[in-house]
């Protein structure tokens, strides 16, 4: 709000002048406006301030709200598994998560077709869905014996009221209402259904090249289309390359490096199907609360809750690549203190701390993997102790079994770089998977018609 006090102003200037209200008013009135016009035309391309709020719907993994905590979307029978099922089979998605309000929430679900590149298909839900559109999660249960007190939710998808019509990416949208009606969205999870009708035959190796040879992998792999009409292979098929279900650094603009007869073949010589190799993943393992594991100095807790100091961690920028049997960055919720792991499970704040010299100006440090879906966000964020001269962070986490890494996201990157803590090593074993989509001439979606899993030390 304006207050005007004066009928005159002065204007700095060589000559001071006296101007009138009148005329005040009309430069105002013209800067606002050139203002406005500007916001206009550069709006749509720089302001991104709705994104940033917790309510932003995103094509992604996200977690919108603080107190949704242990969200898992696994294969039923596959805990480790990507999160892809085949088209017209009974195969189903167990879906689980913590809403650790004290008092009981309805939760609801949906889902929505996407594009290779994860935006919306142009396509109608009934052609993609039979059923309704919505289903509410009937299924629930409050936390039994706990220090922290949670409601656990958790459903089953496809079923016989909720089919999917069509292959490709889709996203699962959890969600509550406000007194309003309002979708107040709780989370978002990525899933695939696949309708194999190519093959794809895929060797994992060392760089081939010399300065490589050390640090990275490459991936070459053929796609066998026999039996199956793709009209122009180089604009029809798109190929999307994941390490260990990594969206932050996955491959997704590769083009064959040559065709002929029934082959697609994508095995390159000039680094564009390369991989850092990374480091094996650093673990601690919660499922018991009474025992100490190796990776764990000590477990304490009070009235409200537990607490695990990790040892502290070392960086391993130079060391020596060493094996260890990981489970690829992945997690698993299990409870060996009580017979249930869902309402039974404990909670526990882990207190991380890797000892560094001097806080780093090229990006942040956070501790992640897929307990938190490679996400980078203040949760999961690092903070320098410069009194221990060290990143600590303490991050919430259910009774089970965790990967994890130090990874460093440069500024301004949405690429987080695990190699600036963990050191890269080709001779690391990491999991591949390799998506193959199709967008067939006159259609407005792209199918998924294969993928494959493959392991770099096999």
């Amino acid at each position: 709000m304006i207050y005007i006090c004066r009928m005159k102003y002065l204007i700095p200037g060589r000559n001071m002048k006296l101007i009138s209200l009148t005329t005040f008013l009309i430069i105002c009135f013209l800067i606002q406006n050139v203002q406005n016009a500007s916001a206009k035309i550069s709006g749509s391309k720089s302001d991104t301030t709705d994104f940033y709020q917790d309510n932003y719907l995103r094509n992604d993994d996200h977690v919108y709200q603080k107190y949704i905590q242990a969200v898992e979307l696994s294969r039923v029978g596959f805990d480790l598994a990507d999160p892809i099922i085949t088209l017209g089979s009974d195969e189903q998605f167990h879906v689980v998560f913590d809403d650790l309000h004290r008092n009981f929430n309805q939760y609801y679900y949906k889902v929505q077709h996407c594009t290779a590149n994860w935006e919306k298909s142009e396509i109608w839900t009934n052609e993609y869905l039979e059923g309704n559109e919505e289903e509410q999660i009937e299924k629930y249960e409050p936390s039994f014996n706990t220090r922290t007190t949670y409601t656990h939710y958790d459903f089953y998808f496809p079923n016989e009221r909720y089919i999917l019509k069509k292959s490709g990416n889709y996203i699962l949208k959890v969600y509550s209402r406000d007194a309003a009606g309002n979708e107040v969205y709780a989370f978002t999870r990525r899933f695939m259904v696949v309708d194999p009708k190519v093959i794809i035959n895929a060797s994992i190796g060392r760089a081939g090249t010399s300065e490589d040879y050390e640090t990275k992998q490459e991936v070459d792999f053929t796609i066998n289309t026999a039996g199956y009409r793709i009209d122009a292979p180089y604009q029809d098929i798109k190929v999307v390359i994941l390490q260990n279900w990594r969206w932050d650094i996955a491959l997704t603009n590769l083009k064959p490096y040559m065709v002929y007869n029934d082959k697609l073949d994508y095995s390159f010589d000039n680094g564009t199907n390369l991989f850092d190799g990374i480091n094996e993943f650093r673990r601690f393992d919660l499922k018991s609360i009474k025992l100490i594991s190796e990776k764990i100095r000590e477990i304490t807790f009070d009235d409200t809750m537990f607490y695990a100091k990790l040892w502290e961690s070392e960086k391993r920028t130079y060391k020596e690549y060493s094996f260890d049997d990981d489970i690829n960055g992945k997690f698993l919720l299990k409870n060996d203190d009580a017979p249930s792991v869902s309402n039974e499970g404990e909670y526990v704040t882990v207190k991380f701390f890797l000892p560094f010299e001097a806080p780093i100006v090229e990006g942040n440090l956070y501790v992640a993997g897929g307990f938190n879906c490679w996400q980078y966000t203040p949760e999961n964020k690092m903070e320098y102790n410069f009194r221990r001269k060290g990143y600590e962070a303490n991050l919430l986490f259910k009774q089970g079994y965790y990967n994890y890494l130090y990874v460093m996201l440069p500024n301004n990157s949405k690429s987080g770089d695990a190699t600036w803590v963990e050191g890269n090593h080709s001779a690391t074993r990491n999991n591949y998977t390799i998506l193959v989509y199709h967008r067939s001439r006159g259609e407005l979606y792209d199918e998924l018609i294969a993928t494959g899993s493959f392991d770099s030390r096999k």
